[in-house]
């Protein structure tokens, strides 16, 4: 009777194996009606399409919002929702609002108090020219 091997299952480790983007989908939000949509508008007839050929794994769903001003809501894979209210735009600023909100990971903004974050902490400690032994003369 032979030996078989068993099949191991890989543990999804997001950039490792495959990038994964964090948006799952972009809400198009806008009015009919009111002035403040007329640059949303523009944008769902000329840039929407090409801009959801380009990404096809975020879901992208347009609906009208009378009487409110044009929103873009991204939802994330982690539960997270992120809104940008877009009223009074031009097209080109709402595509670069859509790849805002495409391109961010859903999780809150929170100040760094160390420029480097490290799992391992360097065991000779920071670097520093005037720790040491001579001086290099030249």
């Amino acid at each position: 009777m032979p030996v078989r091997a068993i099949r191991t299952v890989s543990a999804p480790l997001n950039g490792v194996g495959a990038f994964i983007l964090q948006c799952k989908r972009l809400d198009f939000n806008y009015c009919d009606w009111a002035g403040s949509s007329k640059g949303m508008k523009e944008f769902l007839k000329h840039s929407l399409p090409a801009f959801a050929k380009q990404n096809p794994g975020v879901e992208m769903i347009v609906s009208p919002r009378p009487h409110k001003h044009p929103i873009i809501r991204g939802t994330y894979i982690n539960g997270r929702e992120k809104v940008i209210c877009v009223r009074n735009l031009e097209h080109q600023q709402i595509l670069q609002k859509a790849e805002l909100l495409r391109n961010s990971a859903g999780t809150r903004l929170r100040r760094l108090r160390n420029p480097v974050s490290s799992v391992n902490e360097s065991v000779r400690g920071i670097y520093s020219p005037f720790h040491g032994g001579k001086a290099h003369a030249v």
